[in-house]
């Protein structure tokens, strides 16, 4: 049987960015698909928020209450070919730096992470007026 997840969405209206749809989508899909493979308990929890931040940015938050990362894997996960799983390339996290900090001028980082209660990525992009 697998797991159930929940994925719980806070968005705000009417937020615009200069992106390319498809590349976008790919990067959260795979950041929430690392984080629903983190989830080791039978039920789990994701978290999406998107809002405006004053500073001219939009600010995307993607949280799970997964397994969590020790620092010396939190240094290196955006690392080409570095990966914690049994199976896959190690590089779904450093494309997704890469699409969103070279090709959409933004920036994707962990905010935090702790080992039992989960990792929270943040993405932000420039907000177009």
């Amino acid at each position: 049987l697998g797991k159930k997840v929940i994925i719980e969405r806070n968005l705000e209206d009417d937020i615009y960015v200069l992106a390319n749809g498809e590349l976008l989508e790919w990067v959260i899909e795979n950041v929430v698909k690392n984080g629903v493979e983190s989830i080791d308990a039978q039920s789990g929890v994701i978290t999406v928020n998107l809002v405006k931040h004053p500073k001219g940015k939009v600010i995307i938050t993607l949280k799970d209450n997964g397994k969590g990362m020790s620092n010396p894997v939190r240094r290196r996960i955006f690392e080409p070919g570095f990966t914690t799983k049994k199976r896959g390339w190690g590089l779904g996290l450093s494309l997704s730096k890469r699409i969103v900090e070279r090709y959409h001028g933004g920036k994707i980082f962990v905010k935090d992470s702790v080992i039992g209660k989960g990792t929270t990525f943040v993405i932000e992009l420039p907000v177009i007026a």
